[in-house]
């Protein structure tokens, strides 16, 4: 494993007598970690600790294997970049505002010209360098964000939700430019959002924050396939949680029994454990009753009804009732129109026991 560019030991942050932040954490040279989490969660804290920007109530805080302290901690900024949610932008041109951390760290005019027109171009703002900041859409002024902060070459750069004020266009397009900017320059990012899209095209490794602890932290497929509790499924969006009981082990296949019906689950739990089956909404299908053609035999399928369809641009999003409880399903519109099927229809939902994970 690379090592630790930033760490935070046992960290903790408290308000009073409230505590908001709780952890131990690292960031490796080289990745991308997105940490998702709820409003409240503590994720603009823990990036103002990582930050440096403010000190932890208790811990410690080491960059490059150095403690931060009161006396190193200036110099150790100087090496990273923060992006927030707001551009916070100066009244002047989009070059002075790119170039303002360049200006505080003493280059030169020429020295600046040089390393800030190649991020001007890169970020697609070239044309709008002597543009006043003022007139600039929400997407060009966090792009003149961006590029103040890639220009100083972070070690590491931080990332408070900043697509989380604009239109969906020009979020997934600045993503998508961010996404491959950190793949090419190989720049240790360290991004906090609520936007599980978000986090799915940026993270190599998800983190999840609850109530200022964090509850999971590992490859993205791991994080959101596996959480380890319910309040990281909820987080991660595994929005049907069935509750069930272990029936009997054979090998690493345990049958578990719900209200309504029974599954085969991957894992080793005992007798009798009562256990929570978590299924994603794009991995249950719906089929009207007695309509089994695109189900496998071992399948589990569930009677239901249909209390609620939510149309969105390609799908929608289906919340069914059942005797075990409430389920959730994105279903594609084609697939799911040619079902003829309304509010208050029965319906049968069916999964793969591989999309099942038990917790």
């Amino acid at each position: 494993m690379a090592e630790a560019l930033l760490a935070l030991c046992d960290v903790r942050v408290q308000h009073g007598s409230s505590t908001v932040l709780r952890l131990h954490f690292a960031v490796h040279v080289g990745e991308v970690v997105v940490v998702i989490g709820p409003n409240g969660a503590g994720k603009s804290t823990l990036l103002r600790v990582m930050g440096l920007l403010q000190r932890p109530s208790s811990g410690s805080v080491y960059f490059h294997g150095e403690q931060a302290t009161a006396k190193n901690s200036l110099a150790m900024r100087r090496h990273m970049a923060s992006v927030f949610q707001e551009p916070l932008l100066l009244d002047g041109t989009v070059y002075d505002n790119a170039a303002l951390g360049l200006k505080l760290r003493g280059f030169r005019r020429d020295e600046i010209e040089r390393e800030l027109r190649p991020w001007l171009k890169r970020l697609g703002i070239d044309h709008l360098a002597e543009r006043r900041a003022r007139t600039l859409s929400g997407g060009e002024a966090q792009r003149t964000s961006l590029v103040r902060g890639l220009v100083l070459d972070p070690s590491l750069l931080l990332l408070d939700e900043p697509f989380a004020a604009l239109d969906a266009p020009t979020r997934e397009t600045l993503l998508l430019d961010l996404r491959e900017i950190l793949a090419e320059t190989g720049i240790t990012a360290v991004m906090v959002t609520h936007d599980l899209k978000e986090a799915a095209a940026l993270g190599q490794r998800i983190g999840v924050l609850h109530r200022g602890e964090l509850l999971q932290l590992g490859p993205q497929l791991e994080v959101f396939r596996r959480p380890v509790n319910e309040a990281a499924a909820s987080i991660v969006g595994m929005e049907t949680r069935i509750a069930a009981v272990a029936e009997r082990t054979e090998g690493q296949i345990t049958t578990m029994r719900f209200n309504g019906g029974s599954a085969n689950v991957t894992g080793d739990f005992p007798a009798g454990a009562q256990v929570t089956l978590c299924i994603r909404p794009e991995d249950i299908r719906i089929s009207r009753h007695g309509d089994g053609k695109s189900c496998a035999k071992s399948d589990v399928h569930i009677k239901t009804k249909i209390a609620r369809i939510a149309p969105s641009i390609a799908e929608y999003r289906i919340s069914l009732r059942a005797d075990c409880g409430c389920l959730t399903a994105l279903v594609s519109k084609p697939s799911f129109d040619g079902l003829s099927l309304r509010e208050g229809d029965e319906a049968l939902a069916s999964f793969s026991p591989d999309a099942i994970h038990g917790i």
